[in-house]
C-alpha cells in the first residue's frame, strides 16, 4: 500500500484512543538503549487514569515489569493476563518514508512508526478496551492483569523469562493469557496456539593450518563445507515441504538459516579453526531429542574436530488447547464467531514471551487483531491503519467480557 500524504499530527477530529496510541509510539524504546523509564511512566499514568492498581517489579537492574490490575469481584478465581512488551527493534531511518518515532498519520489514516504493529498497538488496545468497559459500568468476576515487559525483542531473558519465576507472577494466579500475534494481509485473523522452539547452534571445525599455496589435508574449511552442506540440504527439504503442501504454514516446518560465518586471519593462511552459526526454529510436532541426534550426526559425519554448542536451546513444546470443550477457548472462539471474525489457527513461526507463559503452565493465545494489514513487524515503514486499530479495541472489549466471565472451573471450587 503506497503511503498517502502526511496528515495533521493531531486534531479535534482524531479519536482520543488514536492520539494516545501515537503518543506511546513516540516514546523511543528502541534497542540497544530503550527508554524504559519513559514507557513505564506513560503506561502508569494511563493506568492511574483508569483506576487500575499499579505495581512495578524490577526483575533485574534496569528491567522493570509494570503490572496494572482491574480487580474482579471474585479474586479467588484465576485471572486473565494481557501481556505486551515495551521494547522495539532498531530502524534504518534512510529506508523510512516518515521518521520512525514521530507516528505520522497520512491522509489514508495509516500511522507510521516502529512498534505500530509490534506491539505498542496491542498495549493501547488493551487499555482502551478496559476504558470502554469501565465507562459502560461493567465489572467481572475474574481479575484482569496487564503486564508490560522489557526485552522481548532480545529474547526476553531479562524480562518475562525471569518474571515468571518470581512470586509476584505467581501471585497473579493466571488462568488464561493473551499476547502478541501477527498482522494478516487477508480478511482472516491469525491466532497462535503454540510456537516453534528456537535453537541457536554454533558449529566449530578445527583442522590443519598451513600456507595458502599448498593442498593442506584435513582442513577446517573442508569439514565446514560438509557441515554446511548437511544443514542446508535439510533446509532445502523443509522449504520444499512447505512449498508443496498448501495446508502447511511456516510454523509447521523447521526453518534453518546460517546467520554467521567466522574464520581466517589472512588471505595466505589456511585457518586452523572455522565456525558457523545457525538459527533453527522447530515446530512442536518434531521430536526434539531425535532432531538433536540428527544435528550430532551431521557434525560427526564432517570428521574429527567438529563440535557443536548451543547458545539457545528451547525444549518446551507446550501448546494451548483450541478444542471447544476447553472453557477458555470456547469463550474466545465464541466471541469471534459472534463478531464474524474468520480465524486461522497457526503455530507462531518465531518466538514471543508466550513461550515462557506456557512453560509456566498457563494457556496462552497469540492474537493481534490486525487483518487486511501487510505484515511489517521489524520492517521498514511499519504502519497500522487507525480504523484497524480502533476495530481492535472493540474486539478486545468483547473478548475481555467473555473471558473474565468464564464460570468457575472445577479446580477453582
Amino acid at each position: 500500500m503506497a503511503p498517502g500524504k502526511p496528515g495533521k499530527s493531531t486534531g479535534a477530529s482524531e479519536n482520543p484512543s488514536v492520539t494516545l496510541f501515537r503518543e506511546y509510539l513516540r516514546i523511543d524504546t528502541v534497542h540497544p538503549k530503550p527508554d524504559y523509564d519513559a514507557a513505564v511512566q506513560f503506561l502508569e499514568r494511563v493506568g492511574t487514569e483508569l483506576g487500575l492498581a499499579c505495581q512495578k517489579v524490577e526483575v533485574c537492574q534496569g528491567r522493570v515489569v509494570l503490572i496494572l490490575t482491574w480487580q474482579g469481584t471474585n479474586p479467588r478465581l484465576r485471572s486473565i493476563l494481557l501481556n505486551s512488551h515495551t521494547d522495539v527493534v532498531p530502524v534504518f531511518e534512510e529506508h523510512w518514508t516518515y521518521p520512525p518515532f514521530e507516528a505520522v498519520k497520512d491522509s489514508q489514516g495509516n500511522i507510521y512508526a516502529r512498534g505500530a504493529q509490534d506491539m505498542k498497538c496491542v498495549s493501547i488496545q488493551y487499555l482502551e478496551a478496559i476504558r470502554r468497559l469501565k465507562t459502560e459500568g461493567k465489572s467481572f468476576a475474574r481479575t484482569i492483569h496487564l503486564t508490560f515487559v522489557p526485552d522481548e525483542e532480545v529474547g526476553g531473558h531479562k524480562g518475562m523469562e525471569m518474571f515468571v519465576q518470581r512470586p509476584e507472577f505467581k501471585a497473579l494466579n493466571v488462568g488464561f493469557a493473551m499476547d502478541e500475534g501477527l498482522a494478516s494481509p487477508s480478511d482472516t485473523f491469525s491466532v497462535f496456539y503454540g510456537e516453534r522452539s528456537p535453537w541457536w547452534i554454533k558449529v566449530k571445525c578445527t583442522g590443519s593450518p598451513g600456507h595458502g599455496s599448498r593442498f593442506i589435508s584435513n582442513t577446517a574449511a573442508e569439514k565446514m563445507h560438509k557441515v554446511i552442506n548437511s544443514f542446508l540440504a535439510f533446509r532445502e527439504s523443509e522449504k520444499q515441504r512447505l512449498k508443496s503442501d498448501s495446508s502447511l504454514t511456516l510454523g509447521d516446518v523447521t526453518s534453518l538459516n546460517m546467520t554467521m560465518l567466522e574464520g581466517g586471519v589472512s588471505f595466505n593462511v589456511v585457518p586452523s579453526e572455522m565456525a558457523a552459526s545457525f538459527d533453527i526454529r522447530i515446530p512442536p510436532t518434531v521430536d526434539l531429542k531425535a532432531f538433536e541426534k540428527q544435528v550430532a550426526t551431521w557434525c560427526r559425519d564432517a570428521g574429527e574436530g567438529v563440535t557443536c554448542e548451543f547458545h539457545q536451546k528451547c525444549m518446551d513444546q507446550h501448546i494451548t488447547s483450541t478444542e471447544e470443550s476447553d472453557p477458555w477457548w470456547k469463550a474466545f472462539s465464541g466471541v469471534c464467531r459472534d463478531m464474524k471474525l474468520q480465524l486461522k489457527l497457526e503455530i507462531f513461526p518465531a518466538a514471543t514471551d508466550s513461550r515462557y507463559i506456557r512453560a509456566a503452565g498457563h494457556p496462552a493465545i497469540g492474537f493481534s487483531p490486525m487483518n487486511r494489514t501487510p505484515v511489517l513487524l521489524h520492517d521498514h515503514n511499519e504502519f497500522l491503519n487507525e480504523q484497524i486499530f480502533l476495530r481492535g479495541i472493540e474486539i478486545y472489549a468483547r473478548l475481555l467480557t467473555a473471558l473474565a466471565s468464564v464460570p468457575p472451573l472445577p479446580a477453582e471450587g
